[in-house]
């Protein structure tokens, strides 16, 4: 017999992923606050995913389970850390200007035990900041981690709209694509303009990634670009793709443009 296991998705904070846990043999429901371990230490979340049991060997590498639900005490820890990480915010980013260093301030984040703050910035080059964490040790008294991170995850943190008009993918649906290439964009056939393929962040947009493996699975058996096919209208070079409609734009030899479903070519 299969072994089973109880997972939990839970939200943290604002963000907009769900994180699975192990539940064990906790009775959960939706919106519940709990406490969990996570990489960076404890930590409030709340569920929004049902209870669910699924086979071990299914489980994510490296599960955590859900320590206990919260208490009380926690949640008035836990609104208490936000409020020491908004002054925590204001007074890194001012040693950061008194000390002329160049660094963009763009989260925190602090254990639920105050065991350790977390502050995220972003910067063109590497940054002497062993002065800026003495300020910030003198004045929190506990462990300061600074961690460098990327345009993309700055974008994550921060949040905004993207040119389709929804919340950026990187902090919604989509998990985060550090890799994006220009090829993916070729692929799925858009425009190559910076413009229309960067996202907010100056990168590529994450989406691209998200859905490219879709693309290339769509395509396969059809014609590359610049191949002659035979069409019921005469031979012809094909042009263009739209593979979400399955079709293909041939330019004929006498100078037409038809286009042709998908099943309805020969090769000649």
């Amino acid at each position: 017999m299969a072994d089973f296991k109880n997972i939990v998705g839970i939200k943290f904070k604002s963000e907009s992923k769900v994180y699975t846990f192990l539940a064990g043999d906790l009775s959960l429901k939706r919106e519940d606050q709990v406490i969990v371990e996570t990489e960076r230490g404890l930590a409030l979340g709340t569920v929004v995913k049902d209870v669910s049991s699924i086979p071990a060997h299914r489980l994510p590498p490296e599960i955590k389970p859900v320590l206990r639900r919260a208490t009380e005490e926690d949640i008035k820890r836990y609104e208490e850390n936000c409020r020491l990480e908004k002054e925590a915010f204001a007074f890194c980013k001012e040693r950061i200007t008194a000390r002329a260093l160049p660094m963009k301030l763009v989260g925190i984040d602090c254990n639920l035990d105050r065991s350790k703050i977390t502050f995220y910035f972003t910067a063109e080059n590497r940054v002497d900041f062993r002065e800026l964490v003495k300020d910030l040790v003198q004045r929190f008294r506990t462990r300061i981690e600074l961690r460098q991170i990327s345009a993309r995850q700055e974008s994550r943190i921060v949040k905004g709209i993207g040119i389709c008009g929804r919340e950026v993918c990187c902090a919604g649906i989509i998990p985060l694509c550090e890799r994006v290439s220009i090829k993916m964009a070729k692929e799925q056939g858009l425009s190559l303009n910076p413009e229309k393929i960067s996202g907010i962040c100056g990168r590529l947009m994450c989406c691209l990634a998200f859905e490219y493996e879709t693309y290339l699975e769509m395509k396969k058996g059809l014609p590359k670009c610049g191949k002659t096919v035979q069409t019921h209208a005469g031979c012809g070079k094909v042009v263009r793709h739209n593979v979400l409609k399955g079709e293909l734009v041939v330019n004929l030899e006498d100078g037409r443009e038809i286009v042709v479903k998908a099943d309805e070519f020969k090769s000649p």
